[in-house]
């Protein structure tokens, strides 16, 4: 259930782009004091370009593109980084993750042959061979060709306890706008006269075969000002979707209102979920007869719903029932009690200056913690009785790795899959058993050469004193000489957490050629829980630069490389980041690589979903945030006069979530100034930036060609 809710909260939310650490020797980086800021205007020369789909802009796409192709990918070089990186996307020996539903596990595959990708099913005894064999449920690049249409895959929800009846959700060209469409699985078709939810960001989520609810653009009115659903509703079988009930409407100022069932046998419930921003909700219970009842915790802590139990996860310090339980925690109490009026808590975990909680992974009888102490996994295992909670270890969790759990099925057993992987080590996975030792089922090949490569983990002291962590792979005969083309890649923000995980991509496009790979954990995200993230929110958001230049520098300091040899890479939230580094930090690197970003924090809140992020970085629109969202607002930090190191802009026209028009924007005035600067816009993919993999091997071969050609001159 808590799956269902936290979906449902971030659904079209910038979770954004994500990639896949002794003291630091440098003292930290001194920005400067003070900025000089241009005037705000409401006088844009480039707005022209926010007209997504004009003729006159795509031809100025088509130009641009044009010329970053001539630069880039007419090489042999290029081609052949491409079609390697192309054959580790497409290949037949990735391993095909699973989730189960009844009797079956089901997969969604791309790969040469299914560009688009099919869903498909196994038996458990099939998937532990090493050659599974596959049953075809749908197939998207038949369905397109048949359709005559460009559908991407957005996932499928199956009724139980039958699993045949399925609403699945398809997007044309990856956008996150999608429809709905009832699919039968016994038959392998699409239900006549079944439920079918036009074009628009929501959802429909099952109550029973004859009865769902669904969340979407009803007409005027009906969406937020974040351009998601403000109005959840109960839709009859056999209606049409204009006399769906009303369930509930929210604010046009909320983010995005939701309405899930709970089918767990025993426990069937419904609720209602309403997000007003990130990390801000109200949650409600549904009665029989309609009348919303409240889970009364304050809005910033989290809730999940699992069974007989209630989790809560309180982002600051909370006093309730007579007891403060401290931001981060991981807390838990009976579901009826609490909605009867009682307060008691159990705290399951306790956040220290060095840990968070990662995860919290619940099992029929068990629910499993994932903890990060300093950006490293450890689980451990919780067990309720008579005599309260029982913590025990997690039986052949590995000591070094990224670890991942996920439940198999939380109504039958205590099974999990468990994940494991590093930035050398080709991702495992096990099923286990709750106490047993896990069996390995699938591994995944090894797509480069790490023999030479080691990683480690560092600290650089940030601009006020923070000790920020840092993970960096190289080879292991490293030359400290600053000549080692490097490659640093960070995010920060929403209280994402970035872990070592292993990559095909990079290993083939950077590290096997010999260049260094480092990842930045800055403040903004949430590898120290809640409190990192609170970090860097609003008026202090130039920590997580600082953060970063930090880490820039200490990698400077240490000799492994210098600015001329430093690149960087950053998508969406982490594009506003390289974004930031290329205009107040343009010294300190020697190329720069900005994916799908967001740039002009002046109107941001005005394209698409932008305004969901107004608790990120505040509400540009009130003169006093303006004052300090100015100050980290690339768009207008650009500078005419001053000298910058090569960029590449890359978006998608598709991108229904952050506005292409950034990314162009930020090309075009650049480009009026005569900089060093190239852009590349593909045609479809979503805020992912590709729709398949040719389009994403295409787009990753562009960016680290760019990078080792301005590195290596």
């Amino acid at each position: 259930m808590s799956k269902l809710l936290h979906a449902a909260q971030l659904a079209g939310a910038t979770a954004l782009l994500t990639v896949c650490a002794g003291q630091a020797a440098a003292a930290p980086l001194q920005n400067k004091e003070s900025v000089a800021m241009p005037a705000a205007t409401d006088t844009d020369a480039h707005q022209w370009l926010e007209d997504v789909g004009g003729d006159k802009q795509l031809a100025w796409v088509r130009e641009r593109n044009a010329k970053s192709e001539g630069e880039l990918a007419s090489t042999p070089e290029f081609k052949k980084l491409e079609a390697e990186i192309l054959s580790i996307l497409d290949s037949d020996a990735k391993i095909p993750g699973v989730y189960k539903q009844g009797e079956w596990f089901y997969n969604f595959w791309q790969d040469k042959a299914n560009p688009r990708g099919i869903w498909r099913r196994t038996t458990l005894a099939e998937y532990r061979k090493a050659s599974p064999k596959w049953e075809t449920v749908l197939d998207i690049d038949a369905l397109n060709k048949a359709e005559n249409e460009n559908w991407v895959w957005h996932g499928a929800q199956c009724l139980r306890p039958a699993y045949t009846r399925c609403l699945i959700a398809l997007s044309r060209g990856g956008a996150d706008a999608d429809v709905t469409r009832e699919f039968d699985i016994s038959t392998r078709e699409w239900v006549k006269d079944g439920y079918f939810r036009p074009e628009a960001k929501g959802g429909v989520s099952w109550i029973d075969q004859d009865n769902v609810f669904v969340y979407t653009d009803f007409g005027d009115g009906t969406m937020t000002t974040s351009g998601y659903p403000r109005v959840a509703k109960l839709w009859k079988r056999g209606t049409p979707l204009s006399a769906a009930e009303v369930v509930y409407e929210g604010k046009p100022t909320d983010m995005y209102i939701a309405a899930v069932h709970d089918d767990t046998p025993g426990f069937e419930r419904d609720f209602v979920n309403n997000t007003i921003a990130f990390y801000n909700d109200e949650l409600y219970l549904r009665g029989k007869d309609g009348k919303l009842t409240k889970v009364d915790v304050p809005n910033s802590v989290e809730k999940g719903v699992h069974r007989q139990w209630l989790s809560l996860q309180p982002r600051e310090d909370w006093t309730v029932g007579g007891k403060t339980y401290k931001g981060g925690s991981y807390l838990v109490a009976n579901f009826d009690d609490w909605m009867a009026g009682k307060r008691d808590l159990t705290v399951l975990f306790e956040p220290t200056e060095r840990t968070s909680l990662a995860g919290a992974t619940w099992t029929k009888s068990h629910v499993v913690l994932n903890v990060l102490e300093d950006v490293k996994n450890k689980l451990s295992v919780l067990t309720p009785g008579k005599d309260g909670w029982k913590r025990s270890e997690f039986v052949g969790a590995p000591a070094i790795g990224t670890i991942g759990v996920g439940a198999v099925d939380t109504d039958e057993s205590d099974a999990l899959w468990m994940t494991v992987s590093g930035y050398t080590t080709p991702t495992t996975l096990s099923l286990a058993e709750i106490g047993k030792k896990p069996e390995v089922l699938k591994t995944m090949p090894t797509f480069f050469d790490a023999s030479n490569q080691i990683v480690e983990q560092h600290f650089a002291t940030s601009k006020d004193g923070t000790k920020v962590p840092y993970f960096i792979v190289h080879k292991k005969d490293l030359k400290l000489d600053g000549q080692n083309p490097t490659l640093l890649y960070g995010y920060g923000g929403f209280e994402i957490s970035l872990t070592p995980g292993y990559s095909g991509g990079i290993g083939k496009g950077w590290l096997e050629k010999g260049g260094v790979y480092v990842v930045a954990n800055i403040r903004g995200g949430g590898e120290y829980g809640p409190r990192w993230h609170r970090a860097a929110l609003k008026q202090n958001r130039h920590k997580a630069y600082e953060d970063f230049a930090a880490v820039a520098q200490d990698l400077i300091a240490r000799k492994i490389t210098s600015p001329k040899r430093l690149g960087i890479q950053g998508g969406s939230n982490g594009g506003l980041l390289t974004g930031n580094m290329l205009t107040q930090y343009p010294e300190l690197f020697g190329a720069v690589v900005v994916q799908v970003p967001l740039l002009d924090m002046k109107r941001y809140n005005h394209l698409l979903a932008g305004a969901s992020w107004m608790a990120e970085y505040g509400n540009p629109d009130k003169p006093e945030e303006w004052a300090f969202i100015q100050k980290f607002s690339p768009y207008h930090l650009f500078d005419p006069a001053k000298t910058y190191p090569p960029t590449l802009f890359t978006t998608s026209t598709r991108d229904d979530r952050v506005h292409p028009g950034h990314a162009r924007k930020m090309m075009a005035k650049m480009e009026a100034a005569g900089k060093d600067v190239l852009y590349y816009e593909n045609i479809e993919g979503g805020h992912g930036g590709a729709a398949n993999n040719a389009q994403r091997a295409h787009m990753t071969a562009l960016a680290y060609t760019f990078l080792w050609n301005e590195l290596n001159k």
